[in-house]
Formats: C-alpha cells, structure tokens, sequence
C-alpha cells in the first residue's frame, strides 16, 4: 500500500490504512474515500521560502512541478522548497539528492502550505553520501491544518559517511514524515532528531527505520513534541542490527509533552537486535509540565501562558542546539518561538 500508487491509479482503495501495521496512527484510507484531481500548474507569486537567503542554490517545487531549479552544489548550502498552493487536488514529486565522496553539503529543505488549502501531497526524496561525505538536512515543515501530507525519504550512507538531521513540524489535518536509512557501519556516522508543536487538530506522525548493516556504526535519535487542544503526536522509530553489525552503537530517545486532556501522543521505540556485541538503548517519556516550576516562574510575576511557553521552549531546544548550519539553528530557534507565541531577540 502506498500514497504513490493510490495517486497513481486513482484508487482510493490502495492507501495505507490502520490495518498496516506502519500505518495504524496514521490511517490515510479512512480519512480520504476518492483521490483528488490532478493539482494543476501555479506560476503565480509564492513569495520567499525560510531558508532562502542562506543557500548557495535554490530548488523550487510547487504542485509537484519543478519551477526554478539549479544544481545542488559540490559543496555548500541547497534549499530545496516544496510548496503546495492547491484547493482540494493532489500532487506528489521526487527529489534525489548525491553527496560525492568526500564532499560536504547543507540541505535545507521547506514545506509550504498555501492557497485555499484541503491539498494531498506526496513527496519522495532518494538521499546518497558517498564515502566519506557529510550531509545535514534541516527540514521546516508548515504545512496548512487541512492538509494532507507524505514525504518520504531514502537514504543510503556509504562507509565513513556522516549524515545528520532535524525536522520541525507544526502538523496537518493528516502528516507522515518517514525516513528510512541504510546505515553500512563502517564507521559512519548518523544523527536523526525531530520536534513536533501541534495545536487544534492537527497530526504529525514521524516515523524512522534505520538498518545497520555492517560492523562499527553510530546512530543517535532524539525527539521531543508538543501537543495541546486536540491534537494527535505519533513517534515510530525502529533501529536493526543485522546479524554481523557488532560494535554497532546506537540510541534512541523521544520525549512528548501533552498539554491538554485531549491531546494524544501515540509512540513505538522499537530495537531489532540480531548481532552480540553491540551497545543500543532506548528511551520513551510523556508527560505534562512540571507544576511547580510553573507555580515558581507564575511566583516571578511571569504569566502562566507565558511560563508554559519558556518551559516548552527549553524543553525542545536540547533537539535545536544539536542543529550544526547555525544561521539554520537560529531560523530554527525562532520557529519554535513563533509556534509557542513567544517573541525572540
């Protein structure tokens, strides 16, 4: 089951729905009973993407069709910006990205809900660091709240490799940010870290599958979200160690905190572990606020609202300040503030 294929051949009936166990949070086919028409053309204004100013080379996509686009360079800093400006159609694109050995790219990546809104999309991206290359993907995802969003991205890491990324998402009607990582060990290197602040009745659902395959890989995983009035947080990360990826040494961690009796946080943390010598934990907490910091900050003559948000804030921002671009750590930090109705200097 796939969005690909059900937008593909117009079958509704091919979606992923709760009966997929990968999919059982984020049920696609009982929310959407027939795809869409087809998104059309927008060559209209669609103003600046987050990132723009602080990339070497800008992609643009919008409704799937590929408006500006310039070579990711050798080295340096791509944005890469999938906009939707739809009213109740469908679209999906591709993407791949190649970091050639040894080389060292930034890849800031942004979803952009615009126009009347109600739009299903559907984003893959093919992700390949070559020996020895680093790569950092920040991805900002804003999507409008009744959106319909999938993006998917593949990434395989060559021996020696580094590869490290954030997302930070404000949710949609329904959303699933996947990646999926073919880790070789080899000494490679991978950082796979995502915030989520959802309000109203928004969904956000990060999932992950990283598979170690070789002798002598890292992974570190951390996660934290918000979810307040209705809203629905979904957290699936699975780590494999193949038999034979010894000394692999990977961790996992998710933090949610749930802001309302409403609220929902739904979380999987899985370990397959087939290989002996290896070091791989994990941990899962959620949770509410801590009262008395509140009562002590509310003491200090700071608002409640006010506390709330300073204590959110710091609570997502150990995941921010691990963001290494930082003109993209600083955009970062204020979209976090923004979310949570904070100014920031």
């Amino acid at each position: 089951m796939s969005l690909a294929l059900a937008l593909k051949t117009g079958d509704a009936s091919r979606l992923p729905s709760r009966r997929d166990e990968d999919w059982r949070w984020t049920d696609l086919r009982g929310l959407i009973r027939s795809i869409p028409t087809e998104s059309p053309a927008f060559l209209g204004d669609v103003g600046a993407g987050p990132f723009d100013a602080l990339a070497d080379a800008t992609v643009l996509i919008v409704n799937g069709w590929v408006r500006e686009g310039e070579p990711a360079p050798e080295a340096g800093v791509l944005a890469l910006r999938f906009v939707s400006h739809a009213d109740a159609t469908a679209h999906d694109a591709e993407f791949a990205v190649t970091v050639a050995p040894g080389q060292t790219l930034t890849l800031l990546e942004s979803y952009e809900g615009q126009g009347a809104g109600g739009y299903l999309a559907n984003i893959g991206l093919d992700v390949s660091v070559g020996e020895g290359a680093r790569l950092e993907r920040i991805v900002l995802v804003d999507d409008l709240a009744d959106a319909v969003t999938v993006s998917t991205a593949d990434v395989a890491l060559a021996p020696g490799a580094t590869y490290a990324q954030t997302i930070l998402t404000s949710g949609a009607r329904r959303q699933r940010l996947e990646t999926r990582v073919a880790h070789p060990g080899a000494h490679a290197d991978l950082r796979l870290d995502g915030i989520y602040l959802l309000d109203g009745q928004r969904h956000a659902d990060l999932t992950t599958q990283v598979t170690h395959g070789g002798v002598d890989g890292t992974t570190s995983q951390l996660t934290k979200g918000m979810v307040s009035d209705q809203a629905r947080g979904v957290f699936q990360g699975r780590i494999i160690v193949q038999p034979g990826a010894d000394q692999t040494d990977a961790r996992m961690g998710h933090h949610a905190l749930i802001m309302s009796d409403r609220a929902e946080v739904d979380a999987k943390p899985e370990l397959l572990i087939f290989a002996d010598d290896v070091a791989c934990a994990h941990g899962n907490t959620i949770g509410a606020l801590d009262e008395q910091a509140i009562f002590y900050a509310r003491q200090r003559g700071i608002p409640e609202m006010e506390a709330r948000a300073m204590l959110t804030e710091a609570f997502v921002g150990e995941v921010v300040e691990r963001i290494e671009h930082e003109p993209a750590r600083k955009i970062a930090r204020a979209w976090v503030a923004q979310r949570l109705g904070r100014s920031i200097v």
